[in-house]
C-alpha cells in the first residue's frame, strides 16, 4: 500500500479523548499495570490522515492572517466533485450546500424547521448516542423503531413497525442514519425507497445523517437518500462531513445538502440564530485537501484496510467467543457485539464484562449508550496489529479465561 495504515501512533498528551480521557469517570477505565490501552471506543481513527489534508493545511498556515473570510469556490467545487465521483450525485450546485459546525448541530437545525419542541421524532434503534442526547436536550421525544437481524444476520428495517408508529403517534420527522451507526448496515436502494415512500405517505420530513458514506466495506455502494426519488430529494436534509473518513473531528466542519429552496432557506435561518455556526478557515482547507484526487486514493486504501479488520474481528468472534454475536459491518468501522448469551451462560452482567476488558487495556464502549442492553460497541480503525492484540487479550483474559 502507498499510505501508512500500520504505524502505531502515540496520541498521549496530544488532546485525544480516545486515550487521554480514560479513567475520568465517563470513559472506559484505565488498564491495570502491565497493559497499555488500545483505544476502541471513541469513533475516531488511529491512523494518520491523508497527506493531502496536512499539505492543504500547511499551505494555508504559511500566510500569517486568519481573519474573517468567505468560503472559497474550491470548497464548493470539491464537495460537488466528491459527491459526483463517489456517490454518483448529479445536479448538485453550490447553492444546495450549506455549512454546519457538526452533523448533530445540522440535525437540530433541520428539526427546528420540521418540528415544535416536544414533538416526537422517529429514529431506528440501536440509536447512535449523539442522536439520543441531542434530541433529548433540545426537547424532542424519541420514538424508536427497532432494526432486526434477518435469518442471515443482516440488520433490516421493520417497515410495518415504522408505519404503525408514524400513523398512530402523529410523527412528522425522522432521522435516517445511512450507513447505520452502530450496526454498520449499508442500506440497499430498494430499502431506502420503501422507507421514503412510507415517510411520504405520512407527511414525514427526513434528516439523513450520511457522515459514514465514504467508509464502505467490500462490494457495497452508498446510495444517497435524496437520490432514490424526486420526492426524497425534496423532503430530505442530508448531512455529510469529512471528519469520519479523514479523522478530522477536532477541526470541526460539516455540511448539508438541501435541494428544496424553502427548507434550505429555513434551515439556514435556524442555523444562523446562535451566531456561532461559522466555518473554520483551516477546516475549509482540510476539506479541500481531503476531497482531492489523492484523498480519494487514500480513502480507497482505508476502506480496504478496514474491510480486512472487520473480517478478522468478526471471524474471530464467531470462531472463539461462544455466546457472542456480531454482524460484519458493511460500512463504518464499528462493530456492535451482542453478548447476551455469553453473559447469561457466565452469570455476569455487562458492567463486569466491560471492566474485565478495561482492566487489560481493551478500551471498548458500553453498548447501552446506543440502546443495546447487553452490547458492546467496538472501533476497528486501528492498525491490524493492534486489532489482533486486542482480540488476543479478549480471548485470554475476558471471554475464555
Amino acid at each position: 500500500m502507498k499510505y501508512d495504515f500500520t504505524s502505531i501512533m502515540d496520541r498521549h498528551g496530544l488532546d485525544a479523548i480516545a486515550v487521554d480521557a480514560l479513567g475520568t469517570g465517563w470513559a472506559p477505565g484505565t488498564p491495570k499495570e502491565g497493559f497499555d490501552a488500545i483505544p476502541m471506543w471513541v469513533a475516531d481513527m488511529n491512523f494518520p490522515t491523508a497527506p493531502s489534508v496536512t499539505k492543504a493545511i500547511h499551505s494555508r498556515t504559511e500566510h500569517p492572517a486568519f481573519g474573517y473570510f468567505n468560503p472559497r469556490d474550491e470548497y464548493f467545487n470539491a464537495i460537488i466533485s466528491w459527491q459526483r465521483e463517489r456517490n454518483g450525485v448529479t445536479g448538485l450546485l453550490p447553492e444546495h450546500i450549506g455549512y454546519e459546525n457538526g452533523v448533530l448541530g445540522g440535525v437540530l437545525s433541520a428539526l427546528g424547521v420540521f418540528c415544535s419542541k416536544g414533538d416526537r421524532v422517529l429514529v431506528h434503534s440501536p440509536v447512535y448516542m449523539g442522536f439520543s442526547a441531542s434530541l433529548k436536550n433540545a426537547g424532542y421525544e424519541i420514538v424508536t423503531s427497532p432494526l432486526r437481524p434477518d435469518e442471515n444476520g443482516t440488520w433490516r428495517m421493520d417497515f410495518e413497525d415504522m408505519e404503525k408508529k408514524l400513523s398512530e403517534m402523529g410523527i412528522h420527522a425522522a432521522i435516517f442514519c445511512s450507513p447505520h451507526n452502530p450496526t454498520g448496515r449499508v442500506w440497499e436502494k430498494e430499502e431506502i425507497k420503501r422507507a421514503m415512500e412510507i415517510y411520504k405517505k405520512h407527511g414525514v420530513y427526513v434528516v439523513s445523517d450520511e457522515i459514514w458514506s465514504d467508509i464502505i466495506l467490500g462490494e457495497k455502494k452508498h446510495i444517497p437518500t435524496q437520490s432514490v426519488s424526486e420526492d426524497a430529494r425534496e423532503r430530505t436534509v442530508a448531512l455529510y462531513a469529512p471528519s469520519k473518513t479523514f479523522n478530522l473531528a477536532g477541526l470541526v466542519g460539516s455540511y448539508h445538502i438541501i435541494y428544496n429552496k424553502y427548507i434550505r432557506d429555513r434551515v439556514a435561518k435556524e442555523s444562523s440564530l446562535s451566531h456561532y455556526n461559522n466555518m473554520n478557515v483551516l477546516s475549509m482547507y482540510a476539506l479541500i485537501g481531503a476531497y482531492s484526487g489523492e484523498g480519494a486514493k487514500w480513502t480507497d486504501e482505508l476502506c480496504e484496510v478496514l474491510a480486512g479488520n472487520a473480517k478478522y474481528a468478526c471471524d474471530y468472534i464467531n470462531e472463539h467467543f461462544n455466546g457472542v454475536w456480531a454482524a460484519r459491518p458493511e460500512g463504518t468501522y464499528m462493530v456492535f457485539m451482542d453478548c447476551s448469551v455469553w453473559l447469561s451462560a457466565h452469570n455476569m452482567n455487562l458492567d463486569e464484562l466491560l471492566r474485565a476488558g478495561w482492566d487489560v487495556g481493551i478500551a471498548w464502549q458500553d453498548g447501552r449508550q446506543h440502546g443495546g442492553d447487553r452490547h458492546i460497541r467496538l472501533n476497528l480503525a486501528l492498525p491490524l496489529s493492534r486489532v489482533k492484540e486486542a482480540f488476543d487479550r479478549m480471548d485470554r483474559y475476558v471471554f475464555n479465561r
